[in-house]
């Protein structure tokens, strides 16, 4: 159990540095004349993906989930692969990328890395984790609250994230 916590301990590292990464980002945006769309339901969004991590680490030491290597080793890997997923969005968009959605006046949309294929790939890789993190090690009651939550939260976002790329050219 020691190296799920340990995982769930190194994504939460990862979540900081977003945010390190995504304030550096927003001085910048906003220094550009760049408007925050969406405001309201950030602090939602910042809950929900914080409950993500303490579920998993509550339900699995409280409820004793076991370890099933069958399910554990298959999520993990989609763990990785969405950490890869969210750093290529991250790498793509540049001083663009944001937790909030902000928009430079004058900005072109992105077109390029994942965001050819798919128009909201950070938004698969947040999919991904909230399923397959607490997987990993049999935490299910977290990976259906988190994800029905998430669903009804991915509806507002990305609503206002396509009204704001609208804005772009």
């Amino acid at each position: 159990m020691l190296w799920y916590l340990l995982l769930v301990g190194a994504i939460a590292v990862e979540r900081v540095a977003e945010l390190v990464v995504a304030q550096r980002n927003l001085l910048w945006s906003r220094s550009r004349g760049g408007v925050e769309w969406g405001a309201r339901h950030y602090p939602a969004m910042v809950a929900l993906h914080t409950g993500l991590l303490a579920g998993c680490v509550i339900e699995v030491v409280v409820l004793h989930r076991p370890f099933l290597a069958w399910l554990g080793l298959p999520m993990l890997g989609l763990v990785v692969a969405a950490q890869g997923l969210r750093w290529w969005c991250v790498a793509t968009l540049g001083r663009q990328w944001n937790t909030r959605v902000i928009v430079i006046p004058g900005a072109t949309r992105v077109d390029r890395g994942p965001y050819r294929v798919v128009p909201h790939p950070n938004y698969v890789a947040v999919v991904l984790e909230g399923m397959a993190l607490p997987l990993v090690h049999t935490a299910w009651l977290t990976a259906v609250v988190f994800t029905v939550l998430n669903a009804a939260l991915l509806r507002t976002r990305i609503k206002v994230e396509n009204a704001a790329l609208a804005e772009l050219k």
